[in-house]
């Protein structure tokens, strides 16, 4: 198994994959001209510089950018091994970078290009959200939303499940002369609710089999199907009760959701604002073949 890993931005530093067997080493291995890492608890941050290498300081925000990007598996690691492997990591970076000669492969430079370009426009758009959205925003857009309740329509229904077309059609008649519906159930039905004289209770959108929700939306309240509804359970008479709109959500209960919307807009606004007024011009992709996107030769 390897890990891919990447140095911090300001050192024109290569993608290494370096064996994941680089940190199963104990935490108190030392090599030639070094220094035994200190494990004691002491006041750090970001800046802190744990090691320097031929004259480039390694930090403990170097290290953490590090940890952040290792797979999951990594989190039973202890601590001490973690770390003594993290900083090996970026010390053999490092040196392996230094022991470049020359001009930089040109995929490189774009890669390292592409990645500075990417983070910095990741951050600037987590700085725009931090103050674009607005509590009174929320409230607003969830009120806009939600205003005569969440927009779905909730059925209340009864039916009568047996085997045939020919049963439900006989039971279709016994409705038409008056019988009782419940009581057909109770008798009839060969569902789990036919004792329960075919309450199903309240149901919305998707909740029932198509079939059977299309033509239960269908009647009007009060009244039953004057044709059997089949569908893999069997042939069904229904009787929508009643109808009701389902009430509206709790504002917390939506929060996550009307966030990301209000965010999804407001982010593509704020994108659409700064194209709109940067000074753009694409004629050098006039003309281009786009199938050179998959010539890899061209970054040679």
């Amino acid at each position: 198994m390897t890990v891919q890993m990447t140095l911090r931005a300001g050192l024109a530093a290569a993608a290494l994959m370096i064996p994941s067997g680089a940190f199963a080493q104990p935490a108190d291995a030392t090599k030639p001209g070094e220094s035994q890492v200190e494990t004691a608890a002491t006041p750090a941050d970001a800046d802190t510089v744990v090691a320097t290498v031929n004259g480039i300081d390694v930090t403990l925000g170097h290290m953490v950018m590090i940890r952040r990007g290792l797979p999951q598996q990594y989190d039973q690691l202890p601590p001490d091994v973690l770390f003594q492997g993290i900083l090996d990591q970026l010390v053999q970076q490092i040196v392996l970078e230094q022991s470049w000669q020359g001009d930089l492969p040109r995929e490189v430079e774009l890669a390292l290009d592409n990645e500075r370009s990417g983070r910095v426009a990741n951050a600037a758009l987590n700085k725009y959200l931090e103050s674009a959205i607005t509590e009174e925003q929320i409230k607003a857009a969830y009120d806009e939303k939600y205003a005569s309740g969440s927009g779905e329509m909730e059925y209340k229904a009864r039916h009568i499940l047996v085997e045939t077309e020919e049963e439900a059609k006989a039971l279709i008649q016994e409705l038409d002369n008056g019988a009782d519906f419940a009581a057909l159930a109770r008798e009839k039905s060969t569902g789990p609710s036919g004792p329960n004289g075919g309450d199903l209770g309240w149901f919305g959108p998707g909740m029932m089999v198509k079939p059977f929700e299309d033509a239960a939306v269908a009647l009007e309240a009060g009244s039953y199907t004057k044709e059997p509804v089949e569908t893999q359970f069997g042939w069904h008479v229904i009787l929508l009760e009643e109808t009701r709109a389902k009430a509206a959500p709790n504002l917390n209960e939506v929060r996550g959701e009307i966030e990301q919307e209000l965010q999804r807009d407001a982010v593509q606004a704020h994108i659409d604002g700064l194209v709109e007024n940067a000074e753009i011009d694409r004629g050098g992709a006039e003309g281009i073949d786009p199938t050179l996107l998959t010539k890899a030769d061209i970054l040679e």
